[in-house]
């Protein structure tokens, strides 16, 4: 139904052996909403986000994504992983392969499609990210800017109803941020549902609907982004803002 959320999380905790996380964490994703997820490192961010297409399993607690339990033995989790795009921090294209063959193979391999349809879509979408005449190259020979814009259109390319991106921008240069950041804002402006794991907060306050802040692997707070940043409601959030503004 379109008036549930896409993405539900429910009390959600995990840990490394006694180590805890997450922290019952409960949150909830509209369709077509963009979350900014931000909070000091170690605060259990990508964990959280990782979580919801079944990379970490965690302990207790409930994620259902579009109705389904992610973390149910029954669940699909490669048929579901179709559904959920996923971005990383380090790119992780195949190297052995071309920007081309890195966004045609999932296509072929996990939705069946035809090498032709499955190439037709990679070169539509290299264009889209600004990189057509790259089609042939390997990711050694990518900037850190055009291997993380190839990976994002090798999400895209299963025609995911959600993205997820953990830190997508941290290992670039700064000069190639914007690149990658403006591929990120066009999406959003399409109605792309959208979770965002990360420290630009010029990227949020253009972009997110709502910001979730977590501190030691708990939701301390998720409020509206305009709230957010003209007050933040605890005192954890009010120093990270401090702190980040100042740079």
């Amino acid at each position: 139904m379109a008036d549930q959320p896409i993405i539900v999380l429910d009390r959600v905790s995990k840990s490394y052996g006694t180590s805890a996380v997450l922290r019952e964490c409960s949150t909830a994703v509209a369709r077509g909403e963009v979350v900014v997820i931000c909070g000091p490192s170690g605060s259990g961010k990508s964990t959280l986000i990782k979580c919801i297409n079944g990379l970490e399993p965690y302990q207790s607690g409930s994620i259902r994504f579009d109705g389904i339990e992610v973390g149910a033995k029954t669940t699909d989790l490669p048929k579901l992983r179709t559904r959920i795009g996923m971005v990383f921090q380090h790119f992780e294209l195949y190297p052995h392969m071309s920007a081309l063959e890195n966004i045609m193979l999932a296509q072929v391999h996990a939705l069946g499609r035809s090498r032709s349809e499955a190439e037709a879509r990679a070169r539509a979408l290299l264009a889209r990210v600004g990189l057509s005449e790259k089609a042939d190259a390997r990711p050694v020979n990518l900037s850190g800017g055009q291997q993380q814009r190839v990976a994002i259109a090798r999400a895209l390319a299963l025609d995911p109803q959600v993205m997820l991106f953990d830190e997508p921008t941290s290992a670039l240069d700064p000069e190639m941020i914007s690149d990658v950041l403006d591929v990120m804002v066009e999406l959003a402006a399409e109605g792309m549902t959208m979770l965002v794991v990360t420290h630009e907060m010029g990227f949020a306050r253009r972009v997110a609907d709502r910001i979730v802040f977590m501190n030691h692997g708990e939701i301390v707070e998720e409020t509206p982004k305009d709230e957010f940043f003209s007050a933040p409601r605890t005192r954890r959030a009010q120093e990270f803002l401090s702190k980040i503004m100042a740079h």
